[in-house]
């Protein structure tokens, strides 16, 4: 009987499917519900550069290497006393004084998933537990006003809620954000004539769904999804906050080039918006930084001066509106790359040594803190694990990375069990 159960839930769940985006919202709602907690106004952003970017050829140049390890770009002075990074940066380097440059990040995990993984939760992966991405804790400890999400991916999740539950995922937008395209965002935009007085009806069979099934609680995640958090679901998709968050078009065409006409500038807009309008956590991706190949032409004439205008406008944005002492940045790829060129002209994966930014809350802009050897190899000493970065975010965020949360390992779980905050980061 049980089985006969869960199979007319899945038949009904793909009859539903067709009734569009606020099934999937309803279900993100759903599982997204956590205690009500003191409002502390704190939000955080993790632009995350995919595919690992150069650290010597970014925030950690080598001038007095030898040519095959140094590269092809100088390094330029900036607003913070003794602070170089890279000339195709210039913008960022007058704002040296809004954010701090971490060298000597170390680590052995040069393959792009595992060392995403460990980059977006600050926990070395294991076997044994799944750790959560930051967005996801930053949901369970500061959710969102009901008529917003508590956490948005740009794009798309790319980690997971891990023991923490699906319920503390990401809504994703399924895709970025172009210049002058229409933005559909998953779950939230109603598409294909459907309108919110028709999404009435369509809510009304979901409630009667519920009905139907209520008591089976040992259903399955995507068939418990069809309960009363669809109420919560209609709340968002008919909230002007929310919807008025994702909608680019608002923008002035001064402030859309300040950030930038490409896919870099149109995301971290999106993001300011979101940060703006009450989310949490938002993650933004910035990929294409795996450079094999070509290594100099694709930074020099693509990503960096995108990075560069995009990251300063986004800095520059936040603190005209004063948001950014309430808003912890962290910038970071999943390793750096190699310190010698190759016979390509590129930089292979290397995770010894990487670099990392941090601005907003309590950074102490305009600084430098840790260090790597003449040739960018390794760090001066033991240099700062991807688990210290974790710490200190968190301890701006507002959360103690000793945090201990209940998970189905039977045991309790430290948020960050091995990192230490770096206290040269924070006031």
């Amino acid at each position: 009987m049980a089985s006969s159960t869960t199979l007319l839930s899945r038949r009904q769940l793909l009859k539903i499917g067709v009734l569009g985006n606020g099934l999937s919202l309803s279900n993100y709602l759903r599982l997204n519900a956590a205690a009500a907690k003191q409002d502390t106004g704190r939000s955080a952003i993790l632009v995350f550069l995919g595919g690992g970017p150069s650290h010597q050829d970014t925030f950690d140049l080598k001038p007095n290497a030898p040519s095959e390890y140094r590269g092809q770009f100088a390094p330029i002075a900036t607003s913070a006393a003794g602070v170089e990074i890279c000339e195709h940066m210039p913008r960022l380097a007058r704002r040296a004084g809004k954010y701090a440059v971490l060298r000597g990040i170390t680590h052995n995990l040069a393959a792009h998933g595992l060392g995403t993984r460990y980059l977006m939760t600050g926990n070395r992966p294991t076997p044994v537990v799944n750790y959560p991405m930051y967005g996801s804790v930053v949901s369970r400890e500061f959710p969102a006003p009901e008529d917003l999400p508590s956490f948005v991916s740009i794009d798309r999740p790319v980690e997971g809620p891990g023991y923490l539950g699906p319920e503390y995922g990401p809504l994703s937008t399924g895709e970025k954000p172009r210049y002058g395209q229409p933005f559909r965002v998953r779950g939230i935009t109603l598409g294909d004539g459907l309108t919110v007085d028709k999404y009435q009806s369509r809510r009304e069979l979901l409630t009667d769904i519920d009905t139907a099934f209520d008591g089976f609680r040992q259903l399955d995640d995507s068939v418990r999804g069809l309960d009363r958090f669809s109420e919560q679901a209609y709340r968002i998709i008919s909230s002007p906050r929310a919807r008025d968050a994702f909608e680019l078009s608002r923008e002035s065409e001064r402030e859309v080039a300040r950030f930038g006409r490409h896919d870099f500038g149109q995301s971290m807009l999106l993001t300011t918006r979101l940060v703006e309008a009450g989310v949490r956590f938002v993650t933004v991706l910035l990929e294409g930084w795996d450079t094999h190949a070509d290594n100099f032409n694709t930074l020099g004439r693509e990503l960096l001066p995108r990075f560069d205008q995009s990251m300063s406008a986004l800095l520059d944005r936040l603190d005209e509106q004063g948001r950014l002492d309430s808003t912890s940045i962290l910038v970071t790829g999943e390793f750096g790359r190699t310190p010698k060129v190759n016979n390509k002209s590129g930089r292979d994966h290397w995770a010894r040594a990487m670099c990392a930014l941090m601005a907003g809350g309590d950074v102490v802009g305009g600084r430098v803190t840790g260090a790597t050897d003449q040739k960018a190899e390794g760090p001066v000493s033991d240099g700062y694990t991807p688990d210290d970065l974790a710490a200190t975010f968190f301890q701006n965020i507002g959360i103690d990375p000793k945090t201990e949360y209940e998970a189905n390992v039977g045991r309790p779980i430290t948020l960050v069990r091995d990192g230490e905050t770096i206290p040269e980061v924070l006031s």
